[in-house]
């Protein structure tokens, strides 16, 4: 696999972590239900994601998967509050003609979670860091980067919601013999709440690699099931999506996300 598919990978499944999603029971009140997937929702969370990638560009009509592991945990400095999320990967792509798994780059993301005045707007900001800790050359970046990530989340409406993501990180230290990272990427966050816990989900990722300008434009619709047991919600959800512009290796031409998603109340 090329070094810009590997770098595109790592800052793809980034920004997939900030994608998690809460839920809330049937029978809660629609400001809950409009606050379901609140990426910076303020209570821990586990979740188990999932992106298989059918065709990916400047391959043989090859196929690649990552699986996520990601846990978030809110936290206070002083007055000021913060939501720290941790992602572990294991990374499948092909390489001349077969197949590497292992262990990927895993990342971190600390969000400041500004006072918006609105309990329905949430606005964060913060840095975030990617480390060297792939398992095998051929399925993460052997780079340290770093960047921001940047998330909006807008509840006002009990029918609809919507916000994105936007993430840059660059390497600064690492194997000099690999490619340099230098990637952007950009998500939006679509939800139509249907009723009963049902939701239609749009959550595609724009990414752009600025080391040799390949980029990936894909579109996707999905749909999801949130409820809730004791003090747990819970989150399962499918989305297809495919690419609607795109340009250099390792862009995938479709893919098929889905996870489930656990959040912990009260504390």
């Amino acid at each position: 696999m090329s070094n810009s598919c590997r770098q595109w990978l790592t800052g793809f499944g980034l920004s997939l972590g900030v994608a998690m999603a809460s839920a809330q029971e049937p029978g809660h009140d629609a400001s809950a239900a409009a606050q379901a997937n609140n990426p910076l929702a303020d209570m821990k969370a586990l979740s188990f994601q999932n992106y298989y990638l059918g065709d990916i560009t400047g391959t043989d009509d090859d196929w690649g998967n990552q699986v996520w592991a990601r846990y978030a945990q809110p936290f206070s400095i002083g007055s000021s509050n913060w939501l720290l999320r941790a992602s572990l990967p294991v990374n499948t792509y092909p390489v001349g003609g077969d197949h590497e798994t292992g262990i990927g780059d895993v990342t971190a993301l600390a969000a400041y979670l500004f006072d918006t005045g609105n309990p329905a707007v949430s606005f964060g900001i913060g840095p975030q860091l990617t480390a060297p800790t792939a398992t095998k050359d051929e399925v993460g970046s052997e780079k340290w980067s770093a960047g921001f990530a940047n998330v909006l989340f807008n509840a006002a409406s009990k029918k609809f919601q919507y916000g994105y993501l936007l993430t840059w990180q660059h390497s600064f230290a690492g194997d000099d013999d690999r490619a340099d990272v230098n990637l952007g990427a950009f998500q939006t966050f679509l939800f139509y709440q249907l009723g009963g816990g049902t939701y239609l989900r749009s959550t595609p990722i724009w990414a752009y690699n600025f080391e040799n300008d390949a980029y990936s434009v894909p579109i996707g619709l999905g749909v999801g099931q949130v409820w809730k047991k004791g003090n747990t919600v819970f989150n399962a959800y499918v989305e297809p999506q495919v690419s609607v512009a795109d340009d250099g290796p390792g862009q995938p031409e479709w893919q098929i996300f889905f996870g489930f998603n656990m959040q912990f109340m009260g504390g």
